[in-house]
């Protein structure tokens, strides 16, 4: 598990930190919001603090979830939706199986054949193949997918039906209700990472941990498990 030390050092005592972070992930608050509900709690911690907590300890907390991520099936479905990023809009690429459990996302500045192949890679290397991926009208993931067919020798087949990516698109909302409180990130390296725990939280919600302990109900509870 994420090892105690990584928390360690810090002004602040480790149950604290993990409050704040998973606050932000979870809910629509700015870093302002989580500095005053800090302060109603006798906690006086700087928005500008909260920020680094978010950016140093997510990847942790993320590499300690993919070790113990469910297996998802192996029909997915893929689509992109926006995300603004320095006033600008880049797109988050993301994937669930038939029954809406995430497969992976990826955070790219364009949206063509060559961002969508990396996605497809990415999720391929933390999931394994699938059987199938149903996309929409989608040229550039269509090219993609084949791309990787053809360069890895295999057989994944492609489906073009919009109406099955509805589940896929619902999930977006999801992430799209946390990001739209933002205002939009400040830089694509920090976007890139709060959106890995936006998302590491929804699956969490999503029941998506192995060997979970059935009696811990509460999902912050289940959040804090993975820096135990």
């Amino acid at each position: 598990m994420a090892s105690e030390e990584r928390f360690h050092g810090g002004h602040f005592p480790k149950h604290i930190v993990l409050q704040a972070v998973f606050w932000y992930l979870r809910y629509s608050l700015s870093y302002r919001d989580i500095e005053e509900l800090m302060e109603e709690r006798g906690v006086e911690v700087d928005h500008a603090t909260v920020q680094r907590w978010v950016v140093k300890y997510t990847p942790i907390l993320e590499a300690e979830f993919r070790k113990r991520k469910k297996t998802v099936g192996t029909s997915w479905r893929m689509d992109e939706t926006y995300i603004k990023v320095k006033g600008q809009w880049q797109y988050l690429y993301r994937a669930v199986d038939k029954e809406g459990n995430t497969i992976d996302f990826l955070l790219t500045k364009k949206r063509d054949k060559k961002a969508a192949k990396r996605f497809v890679i990415k999720a391929i290397n933390h999931n394994g193949f699938p059987e199938k991926i149903t996309i929409d009208g989608s040229a550039a993931n269509k090219a993609a997918i084949e791309e990787f067919n053809s360069d890895n020798d295999t057989a994944i087949e492609i489906r073009q039906v919009k109406y099955l990516n509805n589940i896929v698109e619902q999930d977006h909302r999801s992430i799209k209700r946390i990001t739209n409180s933002m205002l939009g990130f400040k830089s694509f390296h920090s976007a890139s990472i709060t959106l890995n725990g936006i998302e590491l939280v929804h699956m969490l919600r999503k029941r998506q941990l192995q060997s979970q302990d059935n009696s811990v109900k509460k999902l912050a509870d289940i959040f804090y498990s993975l820096a135990a």
